[in-house]
């Protein structure tokens, strides 16, 4: 898809809990400067009104009429229908709230709305780390490309989207790629959330510090002995989140097979917990004294110089065809790369939107 070079204008939001952003993008870029208007979530009237006034103020000054609304919401919903269920940070949304409908009604244009974690996979397949994978492996000479992406969001809670050949994977229920409630190799009485988020590293480090009432990034400032505090605690509390992170992506990789890209508030700290990642991803069970690899392919962190070069590098060997003259390239341990975004979740979130919704129009 050539969003460059796209002129349709799509209106954007980016739905939080206490406020609403209202944006558009044309060509792949911001046209107007971002709207910031409260949410109004516990009153569902008072929200979708001042909904309606956002968009509508962006409206006013665009060039020309926009072709779509595309957005992220929180679930649960229905979003291929635009439904949107009971929702704990918009408490005025209860019971299935046609939003879309709604929308479209009030604009006459398409709506699309779709999960964070979805369009986060979406934007970074299209516009983010894939093409640019793709493009340095090209650069290297070698011949391998990917098409699969998933996407995986760490803030306060953890969410994910799956992006196959280049399609967003939403699932018959559109509830795929739900990976919060993956299971816990490491207790079985918890869920992958319980261990992967803002309030794990919270609840680790304190567990075994006298520091208490600290956010993640003041362990992270102690981790890195910018602050005082437990360093030793702080690091340990980032590796056992990335001992978590790294399980759940080694199951994700068993199953599906692509590029993993990682974003949100704690992908800034990848210096601390990749290491566990990369431990577990490169790790063996061990029964009856024969070793057998977490995951078949060869995991390498991409935002690692070293590591990325290696990644880059080709390890096909040339195979001869009996009775022909071809050979077939093959390559005996095939790689997969492990990368933190580099434009942000946010804006991989919004260029989604986008993008999705162009790709709708067709």
């Amino acid at each position: 898809m050539d969003y460059l070079n796209d002129d349709r204008i799509v209106l954007l939001l980016d739905a939080g809990g206490t406020n609403f952003v209202y944006s558009a993008k044309q060509f792949g870029r911001d046209i107007v400067p971002p709207l910031t208007k409260p949410a109004y979530g516990n009153d569902l009237d008072v929200c979708i009104k001042k909904m309606i006034e956002g968009f509508q103020e962006i409206i006013s000054q665009l060039p020309k009429k926009p072709a779509a609304i595309s957005f992220a919401f929180p679930g649960p919903a229905d979003y291929p229908k635009g439904i949107i269920g009971d929702l704990k940070n918009l408490s005025g949304f209860r019971g299935g709230v046609p939003l879309g409908s709604i929308l479209q009604n009030a604009f006459h244009i398409p709506v699309f709305i779709n999960n964070d974690g979805d369009l986060f996979a979406y934007g970074e397949a299209l516009t983010g780390i894939l093409p640019e994978i793709n493009k340095e492996l090209t650069e290297k000479n070698n011949a391998l490309q990917f098409k699969n992406l998933v996407g995986l969001t760490l803030g306060t809670g953890f969410g994910g989207g799956m992006v196959l050949n280049q399609e967003l994977y939403q699932g018959d229920n559109a509830m795929g790629m739900e990976v919060w409630l993956m299971g816990n190799r490491f207790d079985v009485n918890a869920f992958a959330e319980n261990k992967i988020s803002t309030a794990a590293i919270i609840n680790t480090y304190s567990q075994y510090s006298s520091d208490k009432n600290l956010m993640p990034k003041d362990i992270y400032e102690i981790a890195m002995q910018q602050k005082p505090g437990d360093a030793k605690m702080a690091q340990r509390a980032f590796e056992i989140f990335g001992q978590n992170l790294g399980e759940v992506i080694a199951n994700l990789i068993t199953l599906f097979d692509g590029v993993i890209v990682l974003g949100g508030g704690i992908a800034a700290a990848g210096n601390l917990f990749m290491p566990g990642v990369m431990d577990i991803l490169n790790s063996y069970f061990e029964i009856e004294n024969e070793k057998y690899s977490r995951i078949v392919q060869q995991a390498f962190y991409y935002n690692d110089k070293q590591q990325k070069s290696k990644f880059l590098e080709s390890t096909s060997v040339a195979i001869s065809v009996p009775g022909k003259e071809e050979k077939l390239l093959y390559n005996p341990r095939p790689k997969i790369p492990i990368a933190i975004s580099k434009q942000g979740a946010g804006e991989s979130i919004l260029l989604g939107a986008y993008t999705y919704a162009l790709k709708q129009l067709g």
